[in-house]
């Protein structure tokens, strides 16, 4: 008898499409165009989000209810602006979202897990699945309901700044890693349509696969750049992740900054509306990056209306604008009104949009489960991310002599050094996209560094030395039985991370030279991808590992160096030996690499007398 009181829309007992097409019915043109836009919460106000409304709000890198803030200053802030969200005409909650790219890594406080290019050197689609479980309840935690993960590029360029986002170079084994969607937004039900959304229940979050399509693929790693290849190419290389993602009811994809053949992904009908909507059969939506349809002219966003239209036209159906929202809903309804943008390409932009609300329950439960708090940095979450950490690392190199190897090291020895700019630094481990946008260094949020974790796991009569810079001083009056030196890049994102050279940045080959002529040494290497050893730094030390960018648990490191677990993971990229070379992938002519993709020593502790 209530439901027959209330409009359609409103009645969770009415079917999806139903509930979509009574609440389309009833908005006018200036509500369906706000529903298409994403704003950054630093802009959001009650008028935007009851007179307007806006439909959706993100926090990006960075940005934060203050500084360190906790999961209650979260829910706080996104229960507010959906308190003036549900005040607006018709009632439409906004869907609040966040890069949790490897953990909610905008929360101070949060899990932090390695980084994808970690992750891929386990190829276990059900860890994958499980961060991503662990990763959802976090997020939800704090009132957001939607993150933009995973990253499915294929980088097949270390130069390109988000190579640490990618799992792999190749195709396969970012594949086998989208399982992580599952894990974010449950795994849908046997019989569910491929490509349409699905959302488990109120401790899942809607996934966002990225950057469609070809992002890893850029001449000479450019970000944002071109990549230049035909269709077949673009299909078997780039595209075949998204399929798995559709497989499990992705809800929604990001459009990417790149250019295929020069066409701009932000306004390319072929791929985004033909392809993707019609071939594939998406029925979630489309999204811009951050500003992306701006840089569809020169200079950025000088012809706004040339933007809105060529990417709204493309199948674009929500604008990530994040500031100038007024000025974008000005442009679009003149457009529409004007015939350059028509009413059905608006109406099917905000059905898909408002499919994806009806679906994850929003109307039903558009505030923050608070009994979730606790679960933010959970002792069971730590455990899962030191297993991802020690799971990822790759021994590249053990002994000068193969019948004496280094590793695993001795609890018990009388006095070790641990040395280099990584060994004492969470922001470092945990790389960009951790609290803010690029990342930084020093004790940006709570977790353990490679210090820490070996002063843990050494002997009560193991005199553990420190020197982040060590000199001949170092060395004058104490013996060491051996040393670890943890190096690496500095933390980036973006455009901030394309190199044309990939030495070892503050010096890190003269530190290891020194260090390593003194005493046996094993070598960290964290960074978000390979690094260039020359051949005689590679002579000197006893043995190399490769950490990538662990996150806040650095204890997984300590578990493998000192036997406790051994050696599991394996390239997910191909170690160059120079730069020269690049780009260079499994199955080229001329492969020649320092360690090929695939490549992982063990210790082999079952030998062990």
């Amino acid at each position: 008898m209530a439901n027959e009181l209330l409009p359609p829309y409103r009645d969770a007992t009415q079917p999806v499409e139903s509930r979509v097409r009574d609440l389309l019915s009833r908005m006018t043109l200036r509500e369906k165009a706000a529903q298409m836009a994403q704003i950054e919460r630093c802009v959001a106000s009650p008028s935007a989000l009851s007179d307007l409304p806006i439909g959706s709000v993100l926090s990006a890198g960075g940005s934060a209810p203050r500084e360190r803030a906790s999961p209650r200053d979260w829910a706080d802030m996104i229960d507010r602006m959906q308190h003036w969200a549900l005040a607006s005409r018709l009632g439409i909650p906004i869907l609040y979202a966040s890069d949790a790219v490897h953990g909610h890594n905008n929360l101070y406080g949060a899990t932090i897990f390695p980084h994808n290019v970690a992750l891929g050197a386990i190829r276990d689609g059900d860890l994958a699945r499980r961060i991503g479980e662990a990763t959802a309840l976090e997020v939800r935690a704090t009132g957001i309901h939607w993150t933009f993960a995973p990253c499915v590029a294929v980088c097949r360029d270390p130069r390109w700044g988000r190579c640490y986002e990618s799992y792999s170079e190749d195709t396969d084994i970012v594949r086998t890693m989208t399982s992580i969607v599952a894990g974010l937004q449950g795994s849908p039900p046997r019989g569910h349509p491929p490509g349409h959304p699905f959302l488990a229940g109120r401790k899942n979050v809607i996934a966002c696969a990225k950057h469609f399509v070809g992002d890893g693929g850029t001449d000479k790693g450019k970000n944002e750049g071109n990549t230049i290849c035909t269709f077949e190419e673009l299909e078997a290389t780039h595209m075949k992740p998204y399929l798995d993602c559709l497989a499990q009811g992705v809800s929604t994809i990001m459009a990417s900054y790149s250019s295929w053949n020069g066409r701009p992904l932000h306004s390319n009908h072929y791929l985004i509306t033909e392809i993707l909507k019609g071939k594939l059969g998406f029925k979630g939506f489309v999204m811009s990056d951050w500003e992306g349809i701006d840089r569809l002219c020169q200079p950025h966003g000088s012809d706004y209306r040339y933007c809105i239209s060529a990417s709204v036209n493309a199948g674009i159906d929500m604008i990530m604008v994040p500031h100038r929202y007024e000025r974008f809903l000005q442009d679009l309804v003149f457009l529409v009104e004007s015939g350059r943008i028509s009413m059905s390409r608006i109406d099917d932009a905000v059905e898909r949009i408002l499919r994806v609300k009806f679906v994850v329950g929003l109307f039903e439960y558009p505030f923050c489960d608070r009994s979730l708090f606790d679960v933010v940095g959970c002792k069971e979450h730590q455990i899962l991310a030191r297993e991802a950490v020690r799971r990822s690392l790759v021994l590249l190199k053990n002994g000068k002599d193969l019948k004496k190897p280094i590793l695993p090291l001795d609890k018990n020895a009388r006095r070790i050094l641990v040395a280099g700019t990584h060994a004492d630094d969470i922001g470092y481990q945990c790389g960009g996209w951790t609290i803010t946008w690029h990342g930084s260094s020093g004790r940006i949020t709570i977790g353990t560094t490679v210090l820490e974790a070996i002063r843990e796991a050494a002997g009560n009569e193991t005199e553990v030395v420190y020197e982040k810079c060590p000199s001949e001083a170092t060395f004058s009056d104490k013996e060491y039985t051996y040393a670890i030196v943890a190096i690496g890049e500095d933390a980036y994102a973006e455009v901030l991370g394309d190199r044309t050279k990939l030495g070892i940045p503050f010096d890190g080959a003269t530190v290891i030279s020194l260090v390593a002529g003194k005493v046996p040494t094993v070598v960290i290497v964290i960074s978000g991808r390979p690094l260039v050893f020359e051949p005689e730094l590679l002579d000197k030390i006893d043995a190399l590992v490769a950490a990538w960018l662990p996150g806040s648990e650095g204890g997984g490191i300590a578990d493998v160096l000192f036997g406790d677990h051994d050696f599991e993971g394996v390239l997910p990229v191909t170690w160059f030996k120079s730069v020269d070379q690049l780009p260079m992938n499994a199955g080229h002519n001329a492969y020649d690499p320092l360690f090929p993709l695939g490549y992982g020593l063990k210790m082999n502790l079952d030998n062990r007398s």
